[in-house]
């Protein structure tokens, strides 16, 4: 057993995932860079020889239990240990409750949720045996307010909160932290990744403009997003340090918008996000 530290970051080919393996390799961890499809694992590859960095990447669906087990089997065959997983695989999924489908619903909480669920499960015996470990599970501002026609989406962050905050009083006594990271518009692929409930996209649905609009204001906001580099320090920072919060709000519009969550009663925050997605 090395005693190199391992970190493991699931969704790992674009975005957040991507900026954290490498600031992860970057800064002293064996780093595995999972995703779902090796086919894009070729750009982190890339700057990983490059920069001759302890990165490896490895197939892992994190909705598929035997992936999830295989590649945790495979990586604790190499590395020896697991200190920290950053479960970061997820999209967003938008539509009107009206307009979802089960099937669109079941497949936004299968990667989100179940899909995270997984892979803790599958780490936990691991860092158990070693007494200790880091669980990052990446949330979203919209893990603690709702925005409109994204409820499946929001559903899974809020399911994220409380399923994090509960794990790490259970957690605490074998030496396991669980840190939770809550961006807000992050200048990522999730706009381009997102997906839209089928009949949202159909004009005669009746929210349809609405959809529409959203999608306009949400674009343009995400064009502004912080850079998703700025979440991997965020996340250096908090495994790090001897005693990290148990969450972490990144990005300037996410603060303001935890704030003013907390100050204003329902009716105005409702009011402050409608002008705020305008």
């Amino acid at each position: 057993m090395t005693d190199q530290k391992v970190a493991i970051v699931t969704g790992s080919s674009s975005g957040i995932g991507y900026e954290t393996a490498l600031v992860l390799a970057r800064n002293g961890f064996r780093t595995y860079a999972t995703m779902r499809n090796l086919e894009k694992a070729k750009a982190i590859s890339d700057v990983a020889k490059k920069e001759k960095l302890s990165l490896h990447t490895i197939k892992l669906d994190v909705t598929d239990e035997k992936s999830v087990n295989d590649a945790i089997k495979t990586i604790k065959s190499e590395a020896g240990r697991i200190d920290v997983l950053v479960n970061n695989a997820g999209y967003g999924l938008m539509g009107s409750l009206e307009d979802l489908l089960m099937s669109e619903i079941k497949a936004q909480y299968e990667t989100n949720v179940f899909g995270l669920i997984r892979v803790t499960q599958a780490v936990l015996p691991i860092m158990r045996e070693q007494k200790g470990g880091i669980i990052v599970n990446i949330s979203s501002i919209g893990g603690k307010m709702a925005m409109p026609l994204s409820s499946p989406y929001i559903g899974t962050k809020f399911a994220v909160e409380g399923l994090s905050e509960s794990i790490a009083y259970d957690l605490e006594p074998f030496g396991i932290k669980i840190i939770l990271i809550e961006p807000g518009a992050i200048k990522t692929n999730f706009d381009t990744g997102m997906i839209v409930a089928q009949k949202n996209q159909n004009p005669i649905s009746p929210y349809y403009n609405g959809m529409q609009k959203l999608q306009s204001s949400l674009n343009a906001i995400l064009k502004n997003g912080t850079l998703p580099a700025k979440v991997a320090d965020v996340i250096l920072n908090a495994i790090t340090i001897p005693n990290p919060n148990l969450r972490y709000t990144v990005g300037d519009d996410a603060a303001l918008l935890a704030q003013k969550r907390r100050e204003l009663p329902d009716s105005e925050f409702r009011k402050l996000v409608s002008e705020f997605l305008k």
